[in-house]
């Protein structure tokens, strides 16, 4: 089975905050989204926003439709771990190593890194794992502050000093809201300081369209609230300053009559050490001797419902980055599986919470990969 071609042409995540802080002036980083030269700037997240939707709901968010100038590539997997590690750190997750919702960790084990806990569910990791171990490069928001950068991190209050967050968002001063009101006003005031960047994150359209399905009722009236959000912050834009707006990846419905249940199918278990990622983007591990077979079983029994890899392959076209670091490798699984169409590799027993979901990404669709740059300015 052909796997999907990596478009270079196309530019990544990875790019968006190295391109504010050289429109910054920051040394050593350039603006290669066309920011332009700017006193603040602040990226808004908006999880789960993908290019695909926003065009087919444009008249829900009619604010955004206008802004947006470009689509990007989240990379893969397409989640949001190695979504904000990508606006954090500046890399692909071949160098930053958030390969997954749910990925092995040499000498630890499988690790959730969303909640820091043995995945599906066992122990936290907190005295186990380090986040500066799992993630080991300086974040760009360390490199921005140590340049003389007001740098501020915008983002839910009980994310705030968790492991992700520091893995990933560390170095700014975190600002925890609870609403769109006091995230609207907490941007508008990083957007006044003078040479000023500020990551903003919003959650709820993600949430929205995991549990009732992006384009649903529900999901597009939430995704109404985005567009005003957006319009107010716009409004408020101080001379000088920017705000970009992006997402860590888009959603597919499910189709559940070709999704495949790992629990159920006793063939995808044999000579399976551990299975990590998420329901459309996985990662097996394969016993010792066992990866020959594994990857014949998986291939042959998921068919035309996934691209199915063995981990130098995918490596070697690109789905995790240019250049994948050597610490990073074993992370990988043995076999990687990507989900076709609306499949799904589900574990109803292991994972009963995330296999309900009816929204899911993490794999290399269009509709998955693309995400909006949109882009207000104010001279």
């Amino acid at each position: 089975m052909d796997a999907p071609v990596i478009d270079a042409q196309t530019p990544t995540l990875s790019e968006v905050t190295p391109s504010a802080l050289g429109a910054l002036g920051v040394s050593g980083f350039v603006d290669g989204l066309g920011f332009g030269a700017r006193t603040s700037i602040c990226v808004l997240l908006v999880d789960g926003l993908g290019w695909e939707l926003l065009d087919a709901h444009a008249a829900d968010a009619p604010v955004l439709a206008e802004l947006r100038k470009r689509p990007l590539r989240v990379g893969y997997p397409a989640t949001t771990a190695a979504g904000l590690a990508a606006i954090g750190t500046g890399v692909p997750p071949g160098e930053h190593g958030m390969v997954g919702y749910s990925f092995e960790v040499p000498e630890v084990g499988v690790l959730n890194v969303l909640r820091w806990r043995r995945h599906p569910d066992g122990e936290y990791l907190y005295d186990v794992v380090s986040p500066e171990e799992v993630q080991t490069r300086p974040t760009l928001f360390a490199v921005a502050a140590e340049a003389g950068v007001a740098t501020t991190v915008v983002s839910e209050a009980q994310f705030e000093g968790t492991p992700l967050t520091r893995a990933v968002l560390s170095g700014g001063t975190y600002v925890g809201v609870h609403a769109l009101g006091d995230l609207a006003a907490a941007v508008s005031t990083a957007l006044r300081e003078r040479r000023g960047f500020c990551y903003a994150y919003h959650g709820d359209l993600d949430f929205i369209g995991h549990l009732y399905g992006p384009g649903s009722v529900p999901w597009r009236l939430q995704l109404r609230q985005v567009d005003r959000l957006v319009e107010s912050l716009v409004e408020n834009l101080p001379r000088g300053a920017a705000l970009a707006v992006v997402a860590d990846h888009g959603m597919v419905a499910l189709d559940e009559t070709t999704v495949v249940d790992v629990d159920a199918e006793p063939d995808l278990r044999v000579g399976v050490r551990a299975l990590a990622g998420e329901v459309r983007a996985r990662h097996v591990y394969a016993a010792d001797g066992a990866s020959d077979d594994v990857f014949a079983a998986w291939r042959e029994t998921l068919g035309d419902r996934a691209w199915v890899m063995r981990r130098q392959e995918a490596v070697e076209r690109g789905w995790f980055g240019p250049v994948v670091a050597e610490h990073v490798l074993p992370r990988i699984g043995d076999i990687v599986v990507a989900a076709r169409g609306r499949s799904g590799v589900l574990r109803r027993r292991q994972e009963p919470r995330e296999s309900r979901l009816i929204g899911q990404h993490g794999s290399l669709t269009r509709a998955e990969q693309l995400v909006p740059f949109a882009l207000a300015v104010r001279d």
